[in-house]
């Protein structure tokens, strides 16, 4: 009587142990866990990828070994009832331990050289599943006897079932296997799936999760993306087309246009040199001519700053062109529009002569820069409001290039409002060195080329979003007419700069020994300014 009540409760008490070694388990495979995850974190990654697929198994075994022993057996399980399951345990866990060691072997051999596991992890996870099961059939019929025969018929039934209560996650596994089998996309490309728009971030045996542009995990089950059009911009490789359409009024010359266009693009950074922006003529509408400039990038994350650059910088070049963007009109409005436009088109004519005078007084344009006339004007201020009505104004966006180091030129500029960036390349002992330096409002920048007609000594950017005072050889060549003196006193000017530069323009591979010595003598100064008024005239 005491026996048949003392054996239920030692199988109670043996339970409760073995319960208690499945906490220490745990436990212990966490706390290894960490571990490796510091290991990971501190570059062996190789490494910790190894011994974290070894990790579950060894604890496994350790904690089975230590139950095995004879004195802690005895103690824990005293009736002897759970001694086969430990032997199947351990047979099983040494088993799961050599196919780890395998399958961490291929991993680490893989991430040492920097290559992606061929197996998709969904493949990957089914095939392990599955070898486990097998092993798990075969200790079962070894070790205890187990017929596994009706089993195997009672499953296929249960198959059945199963597959179609499962039916929808069954579609998403073979979906899944299907995608990662054909390589459709990978973990960081930026793909679209249907409406959906992101990076890939995680693809497993159900779904595929996009990070998308506003910051939001998209969870997308894998047969919806199977079924969906899948248009993948990382592939074949990062470079990715983009294009924004514009239409332009029928007086713009289709060259100027392209040109604008091209320019706008190339002086966005993150657009590609190669190949080149591309600019292309779509059609005649009633309105205008629709055009569109084709452009690559390979940050497909930041496309909508890309094209919002590229947009911005159409809208300047356009502007300082006088190419016109048409808004459809009646043909009465129009001609109403027409009337107002020109009476405050005299008006804005008048007020921007005006600032042009202020900002031409305020700077170093025609000034004497050095000695005791330092400061003050090289003609009357009376000529520079003749002059100022001469002068275009023009805007700059952020990043734009005014002109590039080697470039022909003949026109300076005079800051008026902004941050001018200037960039001199230079070579010396067979290596190329860089100077920069600032221009700020007030400053002339460019006045070399249109004095002396050598090419641009620097690649001169947009900083800060200015204005900028073109000053054209032309015009310029007005005021030298207007005062005959004026030559003579800028070759002298414009030649004791450059020789005192002499030693750094002879190191700039742009220019040629006769363009220094031109810009370096007086005479040829003066011949080249006299050559501008006779030109003129």
């Amino acid at each position: 009587m005491d026996t048949a009540g003392t054996q239920p409760s030692f199988l109670y008490l043996e339970i409760l142990f073995l319960f208690l070694a499945f906490v220490l388990v745990c436990v212990l495979y966490f706390l290894l866990r960490v571990i490796l995850t510091k290991l990971s974190a501190s570059g062996q990654k190789s490494t910790a990828i190894f011994l974290s697929r070894l990790n579950l198994p060894s604890v496994l075994i350790a904690v089975t070994l230590c139950l095995k022993v004879p004195a802690l057996q005895n103690v824990l399980f005293p009736s002897q009832q759970i001694t086969p399951f430990l032997d199947a345990a351990l047979v099983f866990f040494a088993i799961f331990f050599l196919i780890r060691f395998i399958d961490a072997m291929f991993r680490s051999w893989f991430v040492r050289r920097g290559q992606p596991l061929p197996l998709p992890d969904v493949l990957h996870s089914l095939i392990m599943a599955v070898i486990y099961l097998i092993v798990f059939f075969i200790i079962m019929r070894g070790i205890f006897g187990f017929n596994i025969t009706p089993f195997l018929a009672t499953s296929a039934l249960l198959t059945m079932i199963l597959g179609l209560a499962f039916q929808g996650v069954l579609s998403n596994i073979l979906s899944g296997m299907s995608l990662h089998l054909t390589k459709s996309f990978g973990m960081g490309d930026w793909i679209a799936v249907g409406e959906n728009e992101g990076i890939v971030i995680n693809t497993n045996w159900r779904e595929t999760r996009v990070f998308d542009r506003y910051s939001n995990i998209i969870v997308i089950p894998n047969n919806i993306v199977a079924s969906e059009k899948i248009t993948n911009f990382s592939y074949p490789n990062k470079k990715t087309a983009l294009i924004i359409p514009v239409k332009v009024s029928y007086e713009a010359p289709p060259s100027e246009v392209f040109e604008a266009l091209r320019e706008a693009a190339s002086d966005v950074p993150e657009v590609l040199s190669e190949p080149e922006p591309e600019p292309h003529l779509l059609g005649y509408e009633d309105f205008g001519i629709d055009y569109a400039i084709k452009f690559w990038i390979t940050d497909f994350r930041r496309k909508h700053p890309i094209m919002a650059a590229v947009g911005r910088n159409i809208w300047y070049k356009f502007k300082r062109r006088n190419i016109e963007i048409p808004i459809p009109l009646s043909d009465k409005l129009s001609d109403m529009m027409k009337t107002v436009d020109k009476t405050e088109r005299a008006v804005s004519d008048d007020k921007e002569k005006g600032r042009t005078t202020r900002d031409l007084i305020k700077s170093d344009f025609l000034k004497y820069q050095e000695g005791e006339k330092k400061g003050t004007f090289l003609v009357s201020e009376d000529e520079l409001m003749d002059f100022a009505s001469l002068i275009r104004r023009h805007r700059f966006a952020k990043g734009e290039t005014v002109f590039k180091q080697g470039n022909s030129g003949t026109s300076c500029y005079v800051v008026a409002k902004g941050v001018i960036k200037g960039e001199i390349v230079y070579k010396e002992e067979e290596k190329d060195y860089k100077s920069d330096f600032r221009v700020t409002p007030g400053g002339i920048f460019g006045e070399m080329s249109l004095f002396t007609g050598m090419p641009r000594t620097a690649t001169c950017v947009v900083e800060k979003e200015a204005e900028l005072l073109e000053i054209e050889a032309e015009d310029f060549a007005r005021l030298l007419g207007r005062n005959p003196d004026l030559s003579e006193v800028i070759a002298d000017l414009a030649s004791k700069r450059n020789k005192e530069n002499q030693e750094l323009l002879a190191k700039i591979k742009e220019l040629s020994a006769s363009d220094i010595e031109e810009s370096t003598n007086k005479n040829s100064i003066l011949a080249r300014l006299k050559n501008l008024v006779k030109r003129l005239a």
